[in-house]
């Protein structure tokens, strides 16, 4: 059980610098399809998360977390959709212009 929290705590450490350095040097002009991409992967973490949290056999702390996620995912999927609407707000011709 120690070694599977230590390996878990192993891959987040790695993985939060990874991510954060791998959005940050996105172009601007990728930023809508990456939006894209991870709603879509907010989506299955909401799913999952969901089964966890609903599951009647599920320790406590999974159930918390699996609320949490529900909670942390659906925010990130409303977000991208807001800003990816305000992105492509930015590109449409105003009116009454040629």
């Amino acid at each position: 059980m120690s070694n599977e929290i230590e390996v878990s705590l192993y891959v987040l450490v790695l993985a939060v610098p990874l991510g954060l350095e791998l959005v940050r040097r996105v172009s601007p002009l990728l930023h809508t399809p990456l939006m894209s991409l991870t709603n879509a992967i907010s989506a299955i973490s909401v799913v999952g998360a969901i089964l966890i949290a609903g599951s009647g056999t599920a320790p406590t702390l999974s159930k918390v977390l699996g609320c949490v996620a529900v909670t942390c995912s659906t925010i990130n999927i409303v977000a991208g959709f807001l800003i990816t609407d305000r992105m492509l707000k930015m590109f449409r011709k105003k009116e009454g212009s040629k």
